[in-house]
């Protein structure tokens, strides 16, 4: 490392730590030592420092602890003319600064300067919660986020800045935009200039107004290490190894580097992750600290988002659709507001369906587009659409058409400046006026079907056929045909039992950061992501022998009620690294599966009210437990066998199989109401069977309490059937 790099990360440093802590001294004079203070929405205080360390810094004053150890840190005073930067040195000061950064961050919390606004009223995102990670964990493991870069400084204009999002939106790279340049400009001042959204659903995340800020998304990646890959906080080598290897993150800095971001990048490659800068600087090529080279200077800015791709060693195959737009994953979250729409299709104002049919293969031209009835490309309006597809493949099922028709809406809605929602024939779709003047009409939604069917199902799907109905008449008459697919379809579905089957299916996606967890997914079960149900599963066999969905021959069944079969047991031991002898399906007090972290609720044991508790992810209020769900959530994911906790997709909260060991659907004593009214319907048939007609009603919410003994006060006032129940445990 040259003595410029460290030096200036040295001097950063200080600068960091030195504010942290004027800030803290100031917030611990005017606040008070003993005032408590948590992140939003996490169980991990402030996690870096948490991870690092493994303690808890609950108060402004339990603060000092990690300020001292930043402080101590460092290795001299940044001017010393006797100073001789070693990498090792650098790199300690660049973790000091994340130390001192976390602080700043929380300081700013309580004073509530955080999340920053800017004076027109634009609010930053700030921290970013457990529940967001948990929310994006799928596809962080499945692919369709390959990883994510913080983009920090500013481009040399907004037309710049644009050019280079677009370029990382296509990549499907989730992007965090922080800090400025010199002159007070940034990316996200950019990109706002051009109107773009800005979000979690367009991928592109403004943190905060300041280098600081990317603290945020670097405790954010450290937090992975624990709620996936179930490593204890304090076992910093193998945390700091897992973010190396498991979290694909890099920087993209724009402009000149100051010594912040200097002293802040080298926190950064202590994690793995490595910097590009457009700015001339020393390339630093140590070996062992990132996979990559740590900092490389790419002075063409054309090329600038290809290198970080190169250095960071992404695989990314870009998605080749012949529309006039961008496309890919990132642009699945953008709004098209009413005074930007070009052409309206739906969303309850027009008929509109979506319908996939399985085809002989004489019968289908493959490629083939028809827009049958008027031309509605030639004014802006609402229009009613129909859209039909027939797809013909030599090993294409009749399982498969729920799936592949699930997939038109991320087909379509990849494409930017098409809105799309909903499914069935009650979906909504608009076209932007930016769109159409790009070119885009009405004949390349079947384009984006057919490119998509093709390259998404290669082994299923060997010709594709898009009927694009604008005739009101032709519409509502396919749409009669579509409906009763649709109902002999669920009927179809519904009739899979675990018992009628041979094979289960394994989902070994979340390995990638979780690696001793296995999902086995039955008819009755699915995944805990609540992404793959069985059906998905035999269709991705059919689709990659060799994916992550294999099938799973049941063998002997060891124990029909608690489900534990004897080809599974031998199935997960293999592939969970010889970790897990045996779980049971149906059980959450005896050998539970196991959980990555990416689960929709959590079931935990009451034994006061010999029951269970469930929470879904993105409720964040306190449980009857004494845990909210992000504290909850450690006790469960990292692919550890915890009895009394578990991690389950939310519809297998009505499935027949659910606990059936330990009960059955009469052990839900609580869960929040929006949740609880989401599934009603399933919840009533469920209790209707086991006796427990009103089930539904008995079952306590957050309206009732959120701590155990009113709740316990409410089951025995309805006589909630529980309390009568054989003890749990």
């Amino acid at each position: 490392m040259s003595k410029f790099i460290a030096t200036a990360v040295i001097r950063g440093s200080h600068q960091v730590v030195k504010q942290a802590e004027t800030l803290l001294k100031k917030a611990i004079s005017e606040k008070g030592k003993d005032l408590k203070f948590e992140f939003p929405d996490t169980a991990f205080y402030l996690p870096f420092y948490y991870a690092i360390t493994g303690i808890e810094l609950k108060t402004l004053g339990d603060m000092e602890i990690s300020l001292n150890h930043a402080k101590s840190m460092l290795s001299s005073e940044p001017d010393k003319k006797s100073w001789l930067p070693y990498l090792g040195e650098a790199l300690d000061g660049g973790i000091a600064t994340l130390f001192a950064e976390e602080i700043i961050e929380a300081v700013r919390y309580v004073y509530g300067e955080e999340p920053a606004k800017e004076p027109d009223g634009f609010t930053y995102n700030g921290f970013i919660t457990d529940t967001i990670l948990r929310e994006l964990g799928i596809q962080l493991v499945d692919g369709r986020m390959p990883g994510f870069a913080a983009v920090l400084g500013a481009a040399k204009d907004s037309k710049e800045a644009v050019k280079i999002i677009r370029q990382l939106q296509e990549r499907k790279i989730l992007i965090f935009l922080a800090g400025e340049d010199k002159n007070g400009n940034s990316v996200t001042k950019q990109l706002r200039q051009e109107n773009i959204e800005l979000g979690w659903e367009t991928y592109i995340v403004p943190l905060g107004k300041d280098t600081i800020s990317v603290i945020y998304a670097l405790n954010w990646a450290i937090r992975a290490t624990m709620m996936f890959g179930g490593i204890k906080k304090g076992n910093y080598k193998d945390i700091l190894k897992y973010t190396l290897d498991r979290v694909h993150a890099f920087a993209l800095v724009l402009g000149e580097l100051d010594e912040i971001k200097w002293a802040t990048g080298a926190g950064a490659i202590s994690m793995g992750f490595p910097a590009i800068s457009h700015s001339k600087v020393p390339e630093v090529r140590p070996s062992g600290v990132t996979r990559y080279e740590a900092v490389v200077w790419q002075p063409d800015i054309d090329k600038i988002v290809d290198t970080s791709i190169e250095v960071r060693g992404l695989k990314i195959e870009i998605e080749k659709v012949p529309v006039p737009v961008p496309y890919g994953p990132a642009f699945e979250g953008e709004r098209v507001r009413k005074e930007d729409t070009q052409l309206e299709f739906g969303g309850n104002k027009s008929t509109t369906f979506e319908y996939l049919r399985m085809k002989n293969m004489d019968e289908v031209s493959d490629g083939k587009i028809i827009i049958d009835g008027p031309k509605v490309d030639e004014k802006a309006g609402l229009y009613p659409l129909g859209i039909f597809v027939e797809v013909a493949g030599r090993k294409m099922q009749k399982d498969f058409e729920s799936i592949l028709e699930r997939k038109i809406h991320h087909f379509l809605s990849e494409a930017h400046g098409i809105f799309h929602m909903g499914q069935r024939d009650m979906n909504w779709i608009r076209i932007s006026k930016e769109a159409y003047e790009a070119g885009f009409r009405l004949e390349h939604l079947g384009k984006i079907l057919h490119a998509r069917m093709h390259s998404e199902f290669p082994a299923i799907v060997d010709k594709v056929e898009v009927t694009l109905i604008t005739d009101e008449a032709k519409a509502k008459k396919i749409m009669v045909e579509a409906q009763k697919a649709y109902k002999e379809r669920d009927e179809r579905v519904a009739g899979l039992t675990d018992e009628s089957v041979d094979l289960f299916y394994s989902c070994s996606l979340c390995q990638s950061y979780a690696p001793n967890h296995v999902c086995v997914i039955t008819p009755e079960r699915l995944g805990l992501c609540g992404a793959y149900n069985w059906l998905d599963g035999k269709a991705a066999f059919e689709i990659d022998p060799i994916g992550p969905n294999q099938p799973i021959v049941k063998g002997r069944t060891i124990d029909p009620v608690k489900g534990q079969w004897e080809g599974v047991n031998e199935f997960v031991y293999n592939k969970s690294n010889q970790a897990i002898n045996f779980f049971n399906a149906y059980s959450m007090m005896d050998n539970p599966m196991t959980s990555c972290g990416c689960f929709e609720c959590i079931i935990a044991l009451l034994p006061e009210a010999n029951g269970v508790m469930i929470v879904n992810r993105g409720f964040t209020e306190m449980t009857p437990c004494g845990m909210k769900f992000s504290t909850l959530a450690g006790s469960v994911g990292g692919g550890n066998q915890t009895p009394g906790f578990l991690g389950v997709g939310r519809l297998y909260l009505t499935s027949k199989k659910f606990l059936l060991a330990d009960g059955g659907i009469k052990r839900i004593v609580w869960m929040p109401k929006e949740l609880k009214e989401q599934l009603k319907e399933g919840i009533q048939k469920r209790g209707t069977e086991a006796g427990a007609a009103e089930l539904i009603d008995k079952i306590a919410d957050e309206t009732i309490g959120t701590d155990v003994n009113t709740v316990l006060e409410f089951l025995q006032k309805v006589n909630h059937p529980a309390l009568t129940m054989d003890p749990i445990m």
